[in-house]
């Protein structure tokens, strides 16, 4: 792995985001604008909210980067880019921890603008801290990058990359707990959802809502959403080719 490498893909990928306004608006104006937007669907039960809004500041982020990076790597893939990449020296690792670095700083930040407004005007309180908040929202974004740089090898157009969308994100915000609670369904249904990442994610953020402190199970969660994260950039290497169709 090439650190300048890595760094330079990073570098073009940050830039490439700067210029498209739509993208930069997903991002850092969509998750935070459907936020106030569910404030006010529930307006008559604040304590629903309070609840609901804390798991959202997390699946948002996840769906908007799942999207932005599987349509934005398929263009690449499509474009051209990509294969003229690869045919230099660069490795399969380099792109990929470029583009994860680059689609990562832009979580982040989406991450912190979306629990700013959580916290400083929607009144969202939890017993655990603000920062746990912010690294899960960060690390269920992570997840939707390395899942989005995945599928994209899958899709042969921005509308295929699209349609991915019901068959990996969608069955996960079904079952991991937002909807219903994960107890209360068919067993079946209990272990499917025990496998999906996104489950533990939504865990650990109502154990902040929760807790004052640090618990184990907050911990583990984490280190799930982690794993599968890392698990999915390295297969998204492997699916890189040469040809780009």
């Amino acid at each position: 792995m090439s650190f300048r490498m890595t760094t330079a893909t990073a570098v073009r990928v940050l830039t490439q985001l700067r210029h498209d306004r739509r993208t930069l608006a997903l991002i850092l104006v969509v998750p935070t604008a459907l936020l106030i937007l569910l404030r006010y669907v529930m307006n008559s039960d604040p304590e629903t909210f309070n609840r609901v809004g804390l798991v959202m500041v997390g699946v948002f982020p996840f769906v908007s980067m799942f999207l932005v990076t599987s349509v934005t790597m398929l263009r690449e893939r499509t474009g051209g880019t990509l294969e003229r990449l690869l045919s230099t020296p660069v490795h399969k690792i380099d792109l990929i921890s470029g583009y994860a670095i680059a689609f990562c700083l832009a979580a982040t930040l989406q991450a912190a603008v979306a629990t700013t407004v959580l916290y400083g005007l929607l009144d969202v309180t939890t017993k655990g801290s603000e920062w746990l908040v912010v690294l899960i929202a960060v690390a269920n974004a992570v997840l939707g990058v390395a899942l989005g740089l995945l599928v994209s090898a899958f899709a042969h157009s921005e509308f295929q990359a699209v349609q991915f969308m019901p068959a990996v994100v969608l069955p996960q915000v079904l079952l991991c707990g937002l909807i219903w609670p994960r107890t209360e369904m068919a067993g079946w249904l209990q272990g499917v959802a025990d496998t999906l990442p996104l489950t533990y994610a939504v865990e650990a953020l109502l154990e902040v809502g929760a807790h004052t402190e640090l618990t184990e199970t907050l911990v583990r969660d984490l280190i799930v959403v982690v794993c599968c994260a890392i698990a999915a950039l390295l297969l998204s290497a492997l699916t890189l080719r040469r040809r780009s169709r």
